[in-house]
């Protein structure tokens, strides 16, 4: 089982809470924390700015293109940044509550 964090960007929080749920009742993540975020970034070679929402999400990697192809249903951006980062250590009862949870 190799844990990782999922970091996607989101145009507002009801978009946001709209990934979250679909991908907590699919079992793809675990959970998931939401933070209103200033982004900057090129875009067509222009520099860019705009108020986001990120969603940081607890998953396995092996359900990052389950997830992928969930996001690109529901998000509005066509080019969205969902990236993912392993999870080195955590303890056993993370470890536990992950198997319990995307188990059941």
């Amino acid at each position: 089982m190799e844990i990782c964090i999922l970091f996607l960007t989101c145009t507002n929080m009801k978009e946001a809470d709209k990934i979250t749920r679909t991908l907590l009742e699919k079992r793809l993540i675990f959970c998931a924390k939401r933070f209103p975020v200033s982004s900057s970034y090129f875009w067509k070679g222009k520099r860019n700015s705009s108020k986001e929402v990120l969603l940081i999400m607890d998953s396995l990697r092996d359900n990052f293109e389950k997830v992928r192809k969930e996001v690109a249903k529901i998000h509005s951006y066509k080019t969205f940044v969902l990236l993912s980062s392993p999870v080195i250590q955590t303890t056993v009862e993370v470890e536990n509550w992950i198997k319990q949870e995307l188990r059941s």
